[in-house]
């Protein structure tokens, strides 16, 4: 989601490619995006990514690049709408991007709002500040910001919701934890101590686990929501800035691989493979419809598209 470790200029093409363990190559091709791609986000409905990229852009794979008006920090979807919000840190605000990528508001949402996660029965997207503790709370029905929440902390990397227990997780980078909002009451409930510099999280619903990507270690947190604890680590390459779970089958991938991502069986806790993409990848999204992993590609401005990993 945000910015990860320094990038480092290493050219190989999907020649290069390499899957261990696994029974059959991945399938992987390219797509072109804007300077500098970051956040991915994938329709599971329609099937459409969308990449934020340092340019000021939002791409539409396969379809058209448009210009947000300001940096795009994070990106998400609305599934139930089509709707594509999009954080701006350094104006603390979220753009409102129809489907097709057309402008329909910019809405403030407290200084530095940087990550975004929406929670679409009730109408509401939570934008967490990369530079303080406040937590913006939308209004998706009118576009407007209905309350500003101060919470622990200096700034957040990434923000995962769970709609089901009314719970939003933020992992808090500078103090090496997650803190958990409850949504209902619209106070801190809980910290969790995690690994160091924490930024991307995902969730998978049915077991109740949540995966963190610490930035600044080599592993990732895997913290069991029931007790609001660190369950355990899992041992990586390279420290990881991005993480997605594809809900079907518990597959969790990272960019923490050798140059790549790599994918973990969720429910045994192992690496189950690893995929050589010659960059240190930014954004990770998975389609849960098709399965596709999305993996953007900041060096080269293209985002990979992967199938059967």
């Amino acid at each position: 989601m945000l910015a990860r470790r320094s990038l480092f200029a290493l050219v190989a093409g999907l020649g290069a490619l390499t899957v261990a363990p696994a029974a059959a190559a991945p399938k992987a091709r390219t797509m072109a995006t804007g300077r500098g791609p970051g956040a991915v986000a994938v329709n599971s409905v329609t099937g459409v990514g969308y990449v934020a990229n340092s340019d000021g852009s939002v791409t539409i794979l396969g379809r058209k690049t448009v210009q947000t008006g300001g940096t795009p920090d994070d990106l998400v979807i609305d599934e139930s709408s089509g709707r594509v919000y999009v954080a701006s840190r350094r104006s603390g605000t979220v753009t409102v991007l129809d489907a097709d990528g057309a402008l329909q508001s910019v809405v403030p949402a407290g200084p530095g709002a940087a990550v975004l996660d929406v929670d679409p029965d009730e109408n509401r997207l939570y934008a967490g500040s990369g530079s303080t503790g406040m937590v913006g709370v939308l209004d998706t029905i009118g576009n407007v910001l209905d309350d500003l929440l101060s919470g622990p902390g200096q700034g957040f990397g990434g923000l995962r919701i769970d709609t089901a227990g009314q719970l939003a997780y933020l992992a808090d980078t500078g103090g090496n934890s997650v803190e958990v909002l409850d949504l209902t009451e619209g106070k801190f409930v809980a910290s969790i101590p995690v690994g160091q510099a924490p930024t991307g999280l995902a969730l998978h619903a049915q077991s109740n686990t949540l995966y963190v990507a610490n930035s600044g270690i080599h592993h990732l947190s895997v913290v069991d929501c029931a007790t609001r604890t660190q369950r355990t680590t899992i041992l990586l390459r390279s420290e990881a800035s991005a993480v997605a779970v594809r809900q079907s089958d518990h597959a969790v991938y990272a960019n923490g691989g050798p140059d790549g991502i790599v994918r973990i069986d969720g429910t045994s806790g192992k690496i189950a493979g690893e995929l050589s993409l010659g960059i240190n990848p930014g954004g990770v999204a998975v389609d849960q419809r098709g399965g596709t992993v999305y993996v953007a590609d900041p060096v080269h401005d293209q985002v990979h598209v992967i199938d059967g990993f």
